[in-house]
Order: structure tokens, then C-alpha cells, then sequence
């Protein structure tokens, strides 16, 4: 599956026929949300807790050079390695010299959307590293050839008969509908890659800078499996990830659960800092913690820091009319929806993903579902922004000129009369009260959707007459 953002257009009107999607569109994201609001609201003070939130990622962000080192220095104090990629390339070559360095010739791997970011299975693949994703909705992802389409649940774009059907090719599962059956299914074929690796590689959902100890949050056993079985344990976690303390981790371990899954608390909540210690008995003999930046660094000395406080959870997904509509595939991103359409421009280049900032109503959904309360609404216009300042000088002249005739009262007067007639004389060739081609630049409108004639009297008109 190819990944443009700048298809996105194209991408979407895709998504909008496909049935199939529709309806896991439908049922997932509406459960999720559901879910997300149940829990949220058996807070008692959700919004006090939310600021609390926000204020521990924003101290984290403040910090966050200092707070590196002092993670590296804990970690390095317990016999761990710290590894610094400047871009995805070179995360990539730190995993293979690791692989060459202890022999390692296959891999199980936990979720991480670090890893999906930098490409790193197909890079491990192309020199003869097998990998295997364990995760269950990952490992259905990696069985479809696909990509994940959401950050908390990477088969939204699957429904429950897909997936059945994929067992059936892939693992050769005998006929059930029964989700609990086809969770077993995949268990046991799982299982046995544990016993097999000879090493695994892990996100991080954060880095606490007090004991340098990254800690994943799963639903799954395949994480602490991933991380303590295997000799070598590799993570790899952005720079943003990392927080203060303890304390700040508890406030924000509920907020991820509760937006991520409309869960209390996760089912597993691992924390590792090192290999295993003299009379340790769990845990990976070699622990390497590979700390990505990636664009991460550029974004944090911009206007847009504040997008680096995301915590992953998913929500601003499950509420956006957009995502609910298209799925995250049409982005054509690791990270889609609302948070989506901000850091992939700035990790990739604004002109690389030109389309995703105004793949957005502007409702404000997702500023409210934020967790920390991202300001992802003003992110957006801003890059909007930025993307029209670069339009070619022809277009900024027209933008002027409109701008210059909606700002003066005698101008504005003369042009809706114009436009006015214009429209009501399409409209009556048409047949119509609505207007389905117009000429250029106009047509980037009708193109996608029609356009509604203008009144025969005008709210200025008939305010003369009624309220003078």
C-alpha cells in the first residue's frame, strides 16, 4: 500500500464508497468514544485532572533537554546503552549494528508507532532480519500487508469478517465468527515466535527522567513477553515521550487508559530502565534504549511545541468527523486524524503533506477529546497559514484583492449584487437552486459539492426595509 499525504483527496472519495469500511468506521470509532466519555465522566473533577495532565507533559516539554540526560544517566547507571538517532536512517542502522553485533537474525516486536514511523520492519527485512509484529491487531496489519490506520486500534479499518476471513488464508483457522476463538487462533501461533527471537523491540509510551525507565502500556502479554524473554531488548521512543516523575506518570496513566480505551487502567504496565540485574530472574541480558528525533527537534524550537505533548491515546480519531469518514489510510501517514494533520506536515514537510491541515472541519472536536487540551483547532489554521503564504504570487493577489473588496462597504454593496445575479442566472439555467459548476478558481468549490444561489433579496436589503 503506497503512502502519500498529498493523495489524500484522492484517498478519501476512495474511502467514502468502500461499505466495508464504512461500517468498521461505524462501529469502532463510535465504541471507542462511547467508552471514552463513560470513563472520563466517572472522574470526579475530569477537567482538573486534564489540566493536571497537561501541565505535567508541558513542564516535561519545557524541561526536556535536561530531562533527556538525566533519563540517560539512570539508564546508563543500570547497565543500559542510550543510543541518539537524529533521523529515521539512523535509528534504522542503530537496531541493524545491534543485530550484527549480537548475532541476531529474528525478532518479535510490541506496538510502537515510533517504529512504524522510521520504517523500521521493511529496513530489518531487506537485510535478511525477520520480524514479527505481536501485537494482535499489528500482527493482522503485518499478515494483511497493510498499515495501521489508527494509533490505538491499527485494524479500525478492518471489520470483525475480515479479519475472520485473513485467518482463514493466513493461519488456516477453521471457520468461526467468534472473536474470543479467533484471539486464540492467533495466541498460539504467536506463541511460539517468543521461544523463537532472539531479540525484541518495544516503544516507549513514556520515559520517566527521575529512574530513566520507559514504560509501555498494553491490553496484551505480548509486551512484557517482547521485553523480558528475549536476550536483547531494544526500545525505541521519541524525545518527547519523556516526563518528569512518578507522579506526573500516574496522572497522566489515567488519562492515557480512559481517552485510549475507556478503560480504569490497562491490563499490563511495564516499566524497565536495564537488563536484568545479578539474581534478577526476568529480563533481557543487553537493554538499549534508542532515542529518536526525527523532526521532533525542529518542531519543539517552532510555534507548534505544543503538538509534541501528545500522549497517543487516540481520541481526537474517534471524534473527528473527518476520520470517522475517510478512515486514517486516506492520510497516508503514520499518524492520521486531527493530530495527524499537524505533525506529519512538520515531520515531513508542509509542501509533503499539503492536503492534511484542511482535512478538518474545524469544530473543535478534538481539542475537547484532547486529553491535555492540544489547541490542535489553532494548529491547523496555522498551518493553513503557512501553506497559503506559499501559494504562487497570482493567488496571493486574488486572495488580496477579495480581501480588500470584502473590507470596503461600497465594493462589498456592488459585488454581491453582481455575484447575486450571476448565480440566480446559473441556477435558472439549471433549473435549480443550486449551482454545480463554476468556472475557475471557483470550481475548486463545485468540483466536491454543490453551491447554493444567493437569495433574491439580501439580508442588506431587507434590513433597509424592516429595520432602517
Amino acid at each position: 500500500m503506497d503512502m502519500n499525504p498529498n493523495q489524500f483527496l484522492e484517498q478519501a472519495v476512495i474511502a467514502l464508497d468502500d461499505i466495508q469500511l464504512q461500517t468498521a468506521l461505524e462501529r469502532g470509532t463510535g465504541n471507542a468514544d462511547s467508552r471514552r466519555r463513560a470513563a472520563m465522566a466517572e472522574l470526579a473533577d475530569p477537567d482538573a485532572i486534564r489540566w493536571q495532565g497537561r501541565a505535567a507533559r508541558l513542564r516535561g516539554l519545557d524541561d526536556l533537554p535536561d530531562l533527556l540526560e538525566q533519563a540517560e544517566r539512570q539508564i546508563i547507571a543500570r547497565g543500559g546503552k542510550v543510543l541518539w538517532a537524529a533521523d529515521a536512517d539512523e535509528a534504522n542502522r542503530h537496531v541493524l549494528n545491534i543485530c550484527r553485533e549480537h548475532n541476531l537474525r529474528r525478532g518479535v516486536k510490541s506496538k510502537s508507532m515510533a517504529t512504524e514511523e522510521i520504517g523500521l520492519l521493511p529496513f530489518l527485512n531487506q537485510h535478511g532480519i525477520e520480524m514479527v509484529e505481536t501485537d494482535l491487531g499489528e500482527y493482522i496489519v503485518q499478515l494483511s500487508g497493510s498499515h495501521p490506520s489508527h494509533i490505538i486500534m491499527p485494524v479500525m479499518h478492518m471489520t470483525k469478517e475480515q479479519i475472520r476471513d485473513l485467518f482463514m488464508e493466513k493461519l488456516a483457522m477453521p471457520y468461526t465468527d467468534d472473536p474470543t476463538g479467533m484471539t486464540a487462533w492467533a495466541r498460539k501461533t504467536l506463541r511460539e515466535e517468543y521461544l523463537r527471537a532472539d531479540f525484541g523491540i518495544s516503544g516507549g509510551n513514556f520515559i520517566i527522567a527521575e529512574t530513566g525507565s520507559v514504560v509501555i502500556v498494553t491490553n496484551e502479554g505480548n509486551g512484557r513477553l517482547c521485553t523480558t524473554v528475549p536476550p536483547v531488548h531494544i526500545a525505541v521512543v521519541g524525545i518527547e515521550k519523556v516526563i518528569p516523575t512518578w507522579e506526573d506518570f500516574a496522572t497522566l496513566l489515567q488519562l492515557l487508559c480512559r481517552s485510549g480505551t475507556g478503560q480504569r487502567m490497562s491490563v499490563y504496565v511495564n516499566a524497565f530502565n536495564g537488563p536484568a540485574m545479578p539474581g534478577e530472574p526476568d529480563g533481557p541480558e543487553h537493554f538499549y534504549l534508542i532515542l529518536l528525533d526525527n523532526g521532533r527537534s525542529d518542531i519543539y524550537a517552532s510555534e507548534y511545541a505544543e503538538a509534541l505533548a501528545c500522549i497517543r491515546c487516540g481520541a481526537c480519531l474517534n471524534i473527528c468527523p473527518v476520520y470517522r469518514s475517510v478512515g486514517g489510510h486516506a492520510y497516508g501517514a503514520t499518524y492520521t486524524g486531527p493530530i495527524g494533520a499537524v505533525i506529519t506536515p512538520l515531520l515531513k514537510g508542509k509542501a509533503n503533506a499539503a492536503p492534511l491541515p484542511f482535512a478538518s472541519s474545524l469544530c473543535g472536536a478534538c481539542q475537547e477529546a484532547c486529553p491535555v487540551g492540544i489547541n490542535l483547532p489553532g494548529m491547523l489554521l496555522k498551518l493553513r497559514r503557512d501553506l497559503q503564504a506559499a501559494q504562487d504570487p497570482l493567488w496571493q493577489m486574488g486572495m488580496k484583492a477579495f480581501g480588500f473588496g470584502m473590507s470596503h462597504p461600497l465594493l462589498y454593496n456592488v459585488g454581491s449584487r453582481l455575484a447575486g445575479a450571476a448565480l440566480q442566472s446559473l441556477g435558472e439555467d439549471a433549473g435549480s437552486d443550486m449551482v454545480s459548476s463554476l468556472p475557475y478558481p471557483l470550481s475548486g468549490w463545485t468540483d466536491h459539492r454543490d453551491f447554493p444561489v444567493f437569495p433574491a433579496e439580501r439580508f442588506r436589503d431587507w434590513w433597509q426595509k424592516n429595520r432602517r
